[in-house]
């Protein structure tokens, strides 16, 4: 007689998936659909339907093929070749830990909690990055109940907040929606947006968080638990969707509080001021920079962890402090600053991120996983690498760049998808060869 799989009551999935929302909506991601809403105007939704296709849809297509997988990283990279596999994980590691995601981190928590509150021309920001990840680097260090306890308290704490931004912007908008002459190509521009938001790369990351969860929770079929992280990952790709429409819907609206703002934090916490005064942006500044101190600590004790085993005579305890060290510096050169150093890097990392993916999802489906993954990524990568190399102003490589230029969407930013199209058919192409010959042979 079988036994029934234990399986989760709807307010237990329920749970999972706002952990897995919680995951995602680090509130670093809160500052870019309110700049891209200012800058699209009447733009508006087809710049919001390109950032939702890579803030949340890529995400959640990670999500689908870790439940598939049955893990993290290392079972997306689990085709490739060791080295490739190995550059693969930390280039990844340092794109959300401390090159970029960590030190964003200090730098929103100080934009939106401490900045509004100093005079004009005032900045802290030196004191605050060295206090903020000293608190980072004690609580990554002595892992423990005291973070979950701020998590599970932060995490309702900003979503009221949310909730009661979203009600003023719809019900008590502060400015009409105007038409705007300077962005060209809202869709494509809004997709390039979302990269920023780096959910695509923590999806590969945090798949094995969701389905550990599961398991903890007492789910051990592998169907089941597939199932029920293909449904956390939906109930969190709603969430980020009414988050980030109610943002950008707030950015379209914000000419008359925000007319000069160069990012989205400025815009967040004008609008805010503007909607609920001096008691609102206060409520808004507590949570965000607690928000902030819990993602960070999850990075450096996720850095921490990833490079103690890729380097283990190194230990965990070194790499978070050495992690921590390079994010407080880095935190230091300002958010615009960080965001002009990103993108470049973003170019490079995530057109190779999107086609992982994408082949995990048809993983099944084929003969030969290495040879096709491998035939796909490599010009997507070499693609890729040019692009951020263009966009970080690296003049020696105008020849490579000059000669891509020729390729369809290229002056988009996305002429890696024919290489990548072309090699993975090319790749299939004498798998198909070598079945029919394994057909003629078996018949003759």
């Amino acid at each position: 007689m079988s036994v029934k799989p234990f399986s989760l009551k709807s307010s237990d999935v329920l749970a999972v998936g706002l952990m897995t929302f919680a995951l995602f909506l680090g509130a670093g991601n809160m500052i870019f659909p309110p700049i891209l809403g200012q800058q699209a105007g009447s733009e508006l939704i087809p710049a919001l339907a390109g950032f939702l296709l890579t803030g949340v849809g890529l995400p959640l297509l990670g999500v689908v093929a870790a439940a598939r997988l049955g893990g993290g990283l290392d079972r997306f990279t689990q085709d490739l070749p060791k080295g490739v596999a190995l550059v693969t994980g930390i280039v990844l590691y340092l794109a959300i830990g401390p090159l970029f995601a960590a030190p964003r981190t200090g730098i929103v928590a100080y934009e939106m909690g401490i900045a509004p509150f100093l005079a004009d021309g005032v900045s802290a920001l030196s004191y605050f990055s060295v206090a903020f990840f000293a608190v980072v680097l004690v609580l990554a260090l002595n892992p423990g109940k005291l973070i979950d306890l701020i998590g599970k308290l932060i995490t309702p704490m900003l979503v009221l907040v949310l909730l009661a931004i979203g009600l003023g912007v719809f019900l008590f908008p502060l400015g009409e929606i105007r038409a705007t002459s300077d962005m060209t190509s809202p869709l494509i521009k809004g997709f390039k947006e979302g990269y920023q938001t780096m959910d695509t790369l923590g999806a590969l990351v945090f798949g094995i968080v969701i389905i550990s969860s599961l398991r903890q929770r007492g789910v051990t079929d592998k169907k089941l638990i597939t199932r029920y992280t293909i449904q956390a990952g939906l109930i969190a790709a709603v969430g980020l969707c009414l988050v980030y429409m109610t943002l950008g819907y707030l950015g379209a609206t914000s000419f008359e509080v925000a007319p000069e703002a160069t990012n989205g934090a400025e815009i967040l916490t004008a609008y805010v001021y503007a909607s609920f005064g001096q008691a609102g942006l206060i409520a808004l500044a507590l949570c965000i920079v607690l928000a902030c101190l819990t993602t960070a600590v999850g990075l450096m004790t996720a850095c921490g962890e990833y490079f103690s085993k890729v380097v283990p005579f190194v230990s965990y305890r070194t790499w978070v402090i050495g992690s921590t060290l390079i994010s407080a510096l880095i935190a230091n050169v300002g958010l615009n600053e960080l965001l002009s150093l990103t993108i470049p890097a973003l170019y490079a990392i995530y057109p190779v991120a999107i086609s992982l993916i994408l082949l995990c999802l048809v993983r099944e489906r084929l003969s030969n996983p290495g040879r096709i993954f491998m035939f796909t990524l490599l010009p997507v990568a070499a693609v890729g690498l040019t692009d951020g190399l263009v966009a970080g102003q690296i003049e020696a490589i105008a020849p490579v760049a000059n000669l891509l230029d020729q390729l369809p969407l290229a002056e988009h930013d996305l002429g890696w998808i024919l290489p990548g199209v072309l090699g993975f058919v090319t790749a299939l192409l004498p798998l198909g060869r070598e079945r029919q010959n394994a057909a003629e042979s078996a018949t003759a």
